[in-house]
């Protein structure tokens, strides 16, 4: 249990407008979505006063999880006009205010891509323009409809872009990858390969068709994300399918954050960060302690059940128990290291849940090894039918279990994904540990002269269940 990252996000809209519930619980899904395919665990978005979203990550999250949801604006496909290197502005020049030039095109533009797009405001802005001075503010939320001047994510390249042709919400998948020749043969490059939906299909598939005639740099097609832009690649075919490749200098690592920065992009409205703090572990941990106090206080009581119902059986009870607690820790230990994967107190419940999971495989096979014991078998031969008994039991039993943390972990969010993702793997667990421990280590106990015998404190006293043998 440890402390983690609390941010808190005031929506920004154009036209000063409020962001309707709708869109914030929108907002909320999409972040959720980052945050999740960025392997964080356990994190909770919520809406606050129906104004703002706080999202709480256990742990230190990465950068690259910061800048997920931090780069809240609409993901937007733009054609570029122009563009040129950045420079800073010669000693002593003065901004110029573009607010009273003309910005109304001389003539009508016939397309996204067209030149009339350039008017008087637009190229003094483009002309002034340095990356490495702050020229956005936070938060600012651009007319799609109109051309946009801005700088590419690394400040080096200042665009002209024309109005937006496909928005951010029509991609329906963009996931990381090798190109593959024509044969079928992976190559070693990376690429990031997009899918589109019915309507971002159409749109990009006759954008594309524009842009493979046009001439460089008109023919490339920016992505601009937060009002900057992520990646600018030329078209280079015609797309009518809605499933396009970009392709550049890309390792592994670059190509999963932009197809990151892509999938999850399509906030509905833009998002300034109001507060960014780290929270203290202190109530985590106080959780905690309550957790692993109920979940000792259950196994406790498991133990004594099993001691006064099943007497010497109790030792396969107990060390069946442990070796689960060890498969489980190690488990979750390793999810912690790889996926960033942080326990809660839902995740504790899910774990307190598997004693009982565990306690009910070893009642289902001591009372088949019983019911074979009254029915006249040897203990050798009632460890070995029961066992062929029970398993079925124990299989559909867990298998109900499993497909029920399948279900939740799917349809549910926040915490409750932490109690599936624990139920899920005690379940599992549980199927290892009665299967390669608990079986094999009464097949042993069988053999020996205090069990084989129906000693009255083995669990096993003939007198006691009515058997003879």
């Amino acid at each position: 249990m440890q402390g983690g990252t609390q941010l808190i996000l005031t929506p920004s809209v154009a036209d000063g407008q409020a962001a309707s519930l709708e869109q914030l619980n929108q907002a909320v899904e999409i972040i959720r979505q980052r945050i999740d395919g960025s392997g964080v665990g356990e994190a909770t978005v919520t809406v606050q006063g129906n104004e703002n979203i706080v999202v709480s990550i256990p742990g230190v999250p990465d950068e690259n999880t910061l800048q997920l949801i931090k780069a809240s604006a609409l993901l937007e496909f733009r054609p570029v006009i122009t563009f040129a290197e950045s420079t800073p502005l010669p000693e002593g020049t003065a901004p110029v205010d573009t607010s009273g030039l003309n910005d109304t095109p001389a003539t009508p533009p016939v397309n996204a891509s067209d030149a009339a797009w350039v008017t008087q405001k637009v190229e003094a802005d483009f002309n002034q323009l340095d990356c490495a001075q702050p020229f956005r503010t936070a938060g600012q939320v651009d007319d799609p409809a109109k051309p946009l001047v801005t700088c590419d994510e690394f400040l080096l390249y200042k665009y002209i872009l024309g109005p937006v042709e496909v928005r951010g919400e029509n991609i329906s998948d963009a996931f990381a990858g090798t190109i593959t020749t024509q044969t079928g043969a992976s190559t070693n490059t990376w690429a990031v390969n997009l899918e589109f939906d019915a309507e971002g299909t159409q749109s990009f598939g006759a954008v594309t068709q524009r842009l493979f005639s046009l001439p460089s740099p008109q023919n490339q097609f920016a992505i601009v994300l937060d009002g900057y832009i992520i990646t600018a690649p030329a078209t280079n075919a015609v797309i009518p399918n809605g499933q396009a490749q970009i392709t550049g200098n890309f390792t592994q690592e670059t190509a999963t954050i932009l197809a990151d920065q892509l999938k999850y992009g399509a906030l509905p409205i833009g998002f300034e960060v109001q507060s960014q703090e780290n929270i203290s572990a202190t109530l985590g941990t106080e959780s905690l302690k309550g957790g692993l106090l109920a979940g000792a206080i259950g196994l406790l009581l498991v133990i004594i059940y099993s001691i006064f119902q099943y007497r010497g059986l109790a030792v396969v009870t107990v060390g069946s128990l442990v070796v689960a607690a060890i498969l489980v820790y190690l488990a979750i230990s390793i999810l912690s290291w790889r996926q960033g994967y942080r326990l809660s107190l839902a995740g504790v419940a899910g774990l307190i849940v598997a004693i009982g999971i565990t306690a009910d495989s070893f009642i289902v096979y001591f009372e088949r090894i019983r019911d074979e014991l009254r029915d006249g078998r040897g203990i050798e031969s009632a460890v070995e039918a029961g066992w062929k008994r029970a398993i079925r039991t124990i299989i559909a039993s867990d298998a109900v279990n499993f497909l029920a943390a399948i279900v939740l972990f799917i349809l549910a969010v926040g915490n409750v994904r932490g109690f599936a993702l624990t139920l899920g793997l005690t379940t599992i667990v549980d199927l290892f540990v009665v299967s390669l421990f608990t079986h094999p280590m009464l097949q042993l106990l069988a053999q020996t002269n205090f069990f084989a015998s129906g000693h009255k404190f083995s669990g096993l006293d003939p007198q006691a269940l009515g058997a003879a043998y």
